[in-house]
């Protein structure tokens, strides 16, 4: 279980980022805590919120080599898109609609327009990268 500091850390860090982008909680509670445990649990073990719906064979060397994959990760930061379900519509759906067609989460959830284009995306100059 991680620590009460971690989480109360990680819940003021989501409150700001649900506000700085326009996006909300999941609606279904569980998935938000669950996620939000994760993130959590990570800060205790790597000192890193590093996304906890992903698989590393070595979360350290993750947290060292990049910070792709630390909350807010690359993804949200220049699609809006958090496929951890933590960042999303008042209806519970990523946003999809800045993602590359070909994404999974477009092939998956279809176009699901941002509701609050006018927040979030602070990386949104780096998405012709990809």
């Amino acid at each position: 279980m991680p620590s009460e500091k971690s989480l109360t850390r990680m819940h003021n860090y989501v409150q700001k980022y649900w506000e700085k982008t326009g996006t909300v909680a999941h609606p279904d509670t569980e998935v938000t805590q669950s996620v939000i445990n994760g993130l959590a649990a990570h800060m205790d073990e790597l000192g890193r919120p590093l996304c906890p719906c992903n698989f590393y064979p070595d979360k350290k060397a993750e947290v060292e080599r990049s910070r792709e994959w630390v909350c807010a990760c690359d993804e949200m930061k220049i699609y809006k898109y958090c496929h951890c379900l933590l960042f999303v519509t008042p209806e519970g759906m990523p946003i999809t609609e800045y993602l590359p067609e070909d994404h999974e989460g477009r092939l998956m959830y279809g176009l699901v327009a941002d509701p609050t284009p006018d927040r979030g995306r602070e990386a949104r100059n780096r998405a012709g990268e990809e």
